[in-house]
């Protein structure tokens, strides 16, 4: 073991220890009673019994874009996961899913593997060193680094410099992007776009569109509901709300209902009736957001008018939405580079934009990622 190894083994140690506490309490909360015994405790958390090729991924949307490099993979498929809903949609993929344990776990977790992908910016040092001591070659792919987390990136240079040691080959999403990772240490890096697009947006169920001008709040986080029903008037013909976490459907179910009441509009929720006849609708079932989109004349959505980081652009530009965004959209401005005609709104002018949103051009997509170097470099192995 290096002498650096050693170091970011005690520290990650004694941060395990100090956070303990903490994550035995969390431990018991409906949200993470699975995904916290599996990481730090490695409960029902196996290592993976086979080699194959091993995918990791942080959420929801990355496991849905590397569907297409798990399908062109002839052989075993094994996915980690850091969320919730990410675990739930690489099931979809593969029966051989985990959590991603701990870093302090590693060592004694991971076994050897073909090939190791990581997308975007899971960048876990001990996750890549005990990829490569156990003889797999090392992706990273759809890799990006933020104008808002390029500087934290720089102050812990050193840190990422050892990363990138055991990353053999990394797809960057933007020629800006080639030159932040080098400047960070990572080798052999090729543009490739965003892969995010390179799987377009799919209608799972076809709804009758309404005949009325329908806006959605999609991906939803705390505040925006109530955010969005303040800037509410009555240019608009028919909202549908569609919450990013089911956790929170309850909450902003009786949200919607008591706004509706008072405003005498008639409102239901689609788990019970499975229609968009509503004034108000609230979608509280998972899956749904493109199939929505798909019938919706102006998307405003969530997760940037908090400080969230934004969601992504492309599922409602595709199908030519109205598009409006709060201002905290730095995770996705990758994504939105790659928009035609969309707004973004200071969370005080969301009403005056509301009130002309059928005025407001149309957005579509101006370019679809390659995902072809990646997979021939997958077949290489």
């Amino acid at each position: 073991m290096s002498l650096f190894s050693l170091f970011y083994t005690l520290l990650a140690l004694v941060f395990y220890v100090l956070a303990l506490p903490f994550i035995v309490y969390k431990s018991r909360t409906k949200k993470y009673k699975e995904a916290l015994p599996a990481r730090f405790f490695l409960k029902e958390n196996s290592s993976f019994k086979k080699e194959g090729v091993w995918f990791h991924c942080c959420s929801f949307g990355e496991t849905r874009a590397i569907k297409p490099l798990v399908d062109a993979v002839d052989g075993v498929v094994n996915i980690s996961i850091t969320t919730n809903t990410g675990f739930e949609e690489a099931k979809k993929l593969t029966s051989n899913v985990r959590y991603l344990p701990y870093e302090l776990l590693l060592p004694f977790w991971v076994n050897r593997q073909k090939l190791l992908v990581v997308m975007e910016a899971e960048l876990w040092y001990m996750l890549f060193l005990c990829a490569k001591r156990k003889g797999a070659k090392t992706l990273l792919i759809n890799a990006r680094i933020s104008d808002r987390s390029y500087k934290s990136y720089q102050r812990f240079s050193w840190l990422y410099s050892k990363i990138f040691q055991n990353i053999d080959k990394v797809f960057a999403q933007s020629h800006l992007d080639k030159q932040r990772l080098e400047e960070l240490g990572a080798k052999n890096v090729e543009v490739v776009g965003n892969i995010k697009l390179s799987q377009l947006p799919v209608v799972t169920k076809e709804y009758e569109k309404p005949n009325a001008f329908v806006v959605t709040a999609g991906s939803t986080h705390e505040n925006e509901e109530r955010l969005i029903l303040d800037a509410y008037n009555e240019s608009i013909e028919k909202l549908i709300i569609v919450p990013r976490h089911p956790e929170r459907f309850e909450k902003v179910h009786n949200l919607l209902e008591d706004f509706a009441k008072k405003k005498s509009l008639t409102y239901h929720r689609f788990s019970v009736t499975e229609n968009l006849d509503s004034q108000i609708v609230l979608v509280d079932k998972m899956g749904e957001l493109n199939n929505i989109y798909a019938v919706s004349d102006a998307v405003i959505l969530g997760g940037a008018f908090e400080k969230i980081g934004g969601h992504n652009p492309v599922e409602p530009a595709f199908f030519n939405c109205t598009l409006v965004s709060g201002v905290h959209y730095f995770n996705q401005k990758p994504l939105f580079e790659c928009v035609n005609e969309y707004t973004i709104v200071e969370n005080s002018d969301l009403k005056d934009i509301m009130k002309n949103i059928k005025e407001l051009k149309k957005s579509s997509l101006k370019e679809i990622g390659d995902l072809t170097p990646i997979i021939k470099e997958i077949n290489g192995i």
